[in-house]
């Protein structure tokens, strides 16, 4: 990937970005350079899924936590402190639902969305690899005590401290019967759901117009605990990706370690609609609604 302005003059360069910080000003926020924003998107997403997702490794092969909340506070810090990292760097979206909201309602940049989505693919890949390493010989043993032959029929029950499936194989199992309590519509409802309710936590704390807002440190842990809040009433149903790069990363890494088509596309399929497409278009909902609703707070002299 590279910069579309490297192809220009200097003066080129610099007068639009810029125009381009100017249009980011007017919307509370500043454009960063683009290869430390790459860089910043790949770190953070890597520390979210680190942590997201080694806490899932922890929980399921070795049994190390005991309920979902114990999961889902792990979550938060791991969020908390990605923002912490890379926030001055990219802005810290590490999720590209709210990249997309970002385009939608921040203007930022179109022409970055599909490089943020990218690098937090690539950064959330990178961390999974990172967690077979440290895992791989707890999850055979977890497959031989439970008699799971990888990639096979039932499977999902060690694929999802990767990817993640419908209804929660931790809590439901994996059998046919299960599937009745959480049918494809719902699942996507579920994922959409809750990326609307993390987009409008993001917008709602970052909103320069919104007198109530925290400062920038405390809004990193406002945002993390919002992340815990909502697994804790999503995972049950889908395992709360909220994230299509933290669901598609490990989920590809799991298919070339095996897991194969319990990977992508998954007993039930699902993989794209419910967890990349909810997770969008919930980006789009909550940034939405957000939106409507802050425009109708009082105006600043300087708007």
């Amino acid at each position: 990937m590279t910069d579309p302005t490297e192809t220009k003059s200097s003066a080129a360069v610099d007068s639009e970005h810029g125009a381009t910080q100017e249009r980011m000003k007017s919307a509370g926020t500043v454009l960063p350079r683009l290869w430390p924003a790459l860089v910043g998107e790949y770190v953070g997403t890597f520390i979210l899924v680190f942590f997201g997702v080694g806490v899932i490794n922890a929980a399921v092969v070795t049994g190390a936590q005991v309920g979902l909340w114990q999961v889902a506070v792990v979550w938060a810090f791991g969020v908390s402190l990605a923002i912490y990292a890379v926030g001055a760097l990219s802005g810290a979206h590490i999720n590209p639902a709210i990249t997309l909201a970002s385009g939608l309602y921040n203007r930022f940049p179109w022409r970055r969305v599909a490089p943020y989505w990218a690098a937090q693919t690539m950064g959330a890949a990178s961390a999974s690899l990172v967690l077979y390493g440290m895992f791989a010989e707890a999850i055979i043993e977890f497959e031989r005590k439970n008699g799971l032959l990888r990639g096979g029929p039932g499977s999902e029950l060690s694929a999802m401290v990767f990817g993640e499936y419908f209804p929660n194989p931790a809590l439901y199992g994996t059998s046919e019967a299960a599937w009745r309590i959480v049918s494809p519509t719902t699942a996507f409802m579920a994922e959409m759901v809750g990326t609307a309710m993390l987009a409008f936590v993001v917008a709602a704390v970052t909103n320069l117009r919104n007198p109530a807002r925290p400062s920038p440190a405390a809004a990193a842990v406002i945002i993390g605990v919002g992340v815990a809040a909502i697994i804790s009433v999503i995972a049950p149903l889908t395992q709360a990706a909220l994230n299509p790069a933290r669901d598609f990363g490990p989920r590809a890494v799991s298919y070339f370690l095996g897991w194969g088509e319990i990977a992508i596309p998954g007993p039930r399929g699902g993989w794209l609609t419910v967890y990349i497409l909810g997770p969008l278009a919930g980006g789009v909902v909550g940034g939405g609604i957000y939106r409507v609703l802050g425009s109708l707070l009082p105006r600043s002299g300087n708007d």
